[in-house]
């Protein structure tokens, strides 16, 4: 709700588009720094403290309204999630493998991507109601409130220390030369973090989701149940993720089809096939936590978040390349053909998994 927020305190267009120039610098120039800081310092002190740093945000949004405080807050919010992105994984990963537990990894991920959608679409649907009961003000707070919670959940994560395992470097700089030679030595990391990078594309399609589905010849009141269908297909997916991982090629093949399809039906105004495009996005969620783990399997353990987080610098490139080509395509065609474009890419990359890495 924080576009209603910024128009209603009186933002033009042009400063509420410079705002989200600002999130997606922030988390882009920070997303390696963040990295390097989660090998040399404890994980869940940082995991702790990223939502706190969006919930900082969030009260200045609420309590202080203006163009800066806004600013501030995309600024914060930018070094929390920095501050998520990468220490997550390489802290959940590390330890699972202290108890031999890294076959469980696809999993936990998949899992916990699926849960995070259905508490996002739960959080969508009482926006309504806090809204009416308290206006802005009142969302603002609850958003405050729930960032407090996510550092209470944060502080629970169990980080342990093997004895016996090998000091880590001294200090930031060390840990960058370790997290670069090992995707400069490391064929299997660079095609990992590729991949992963690529296989955001149908995430930053998601944002447009909503054109498709108008697209389909619905009303305005049933377009938000299309991008629910879309949105339960996401979380489907994340809850079989970990399974039947044998099948990652002939499944990314599917969901390029599917959303080629979907894409097509959309745009003959079949709001029908938007079921295929729902489809995609399970499959496609799937194989990312397959793809995440891949990654991590190939990562040593005194770089994890430098590596990792390096791959989430190639998710930024990737959206930031869909948005543009969007914006760009947009004036030639409409939602329909611009999604089935975004299908070719995992037609590609079922091309380059069809085999195991080799050890």
């Amino acid at each position: 709700m924080y576009a209603l927020l910024f128009a209603e305190t009186g933002l033009s267009p042009a400063q509420i588009s410079s705002l989200f120039v600002i999130w997606s610098v922030t988390g882009f120039v920070l997303e390696i720094p963040s990295g390097v800081w989660a090998d040399l310092v404890s994980r869940r002190a940082l995991l702790t403290a990223a939502p706190l740093l969006t919930g900082t945000g969030y009260a200045l949004w609420t309590f202080v309204p203006s163009y800066w405080s806004f600013a501030l807050g995309f600024v914060l919010w930018g070094t929390g999630s920095s501050l998520r992105s990468g220490t997550l994984q390489a802290l959940v990963y590390e330890e699972l493998g202290r108890h031999g537990g890294t076959d469980r990894y696809p999993v936990l991920v998949g899992r916990s991507a699926a849960v995070g959608t259905t508490a996002i679409t739960a959080a969508t649907a009482l926006a309504a109601p806090v809204l009416a009961a308290g206006g802005l003000r009142a969302a603002g707070l609850a958003s405050v409130l729930v960032t407090l919670l996510c550092a209470v959940v944060a502080l629970t994560f169990p980080e342990t220390r093997r004895r016996q395992q090998s000091p880590r470097p001294a200090n930031p700089v060390a840990v960058l030369r370790e997290g670069l030679a090992q995707v400069r030595e490391g064929p299997a990391i660079r095609r990992a973090i590729t991949v992963l990078s690529v296989m955001s594309v149908i995430g930053a399609m998601e944002e447009y989701l909503p054109l498709l589905a108008q697209a389909t010849g619905v009303s305005a009141g049933a377009v938000p149940l299309l991008v629910l269908l879309v949105s339960i297909g996401g979380m489907a997916g994340g809850w079989f993720a970990g399974r039947g991982q044998g099948a990652l090629a002939p499944a990314l093949v599917l969901a390029a089809v599917c959303l080629a399809a979907g894409a097509a039906g959309a745009a003959a105004r079949h709001p029908a096939a938007v079921t295929l495009v729902a489809v995609a996005f399970g499959l496609v969620q799937w194989a990312s936590a397959t793809l995440d783990a891949r990654l991590q399997d190939e990562i040593s353990d005194g770089a994890r978040a430098t590596v990792t987080s390096m791959a989430g610098v190639g998710v930024e490139i990737v959206c930031l390349t869909v948005y543009g080509g969007y914006a760009a395509g947009s004036m030639w065609a409409g939602p329909g053909p611009l999604f089935a474009v975004a299908a070719v890419p995992y037609l590609v990359i079922a091309f380059a998994v069809r085999r195991p890495e080799r050890r």
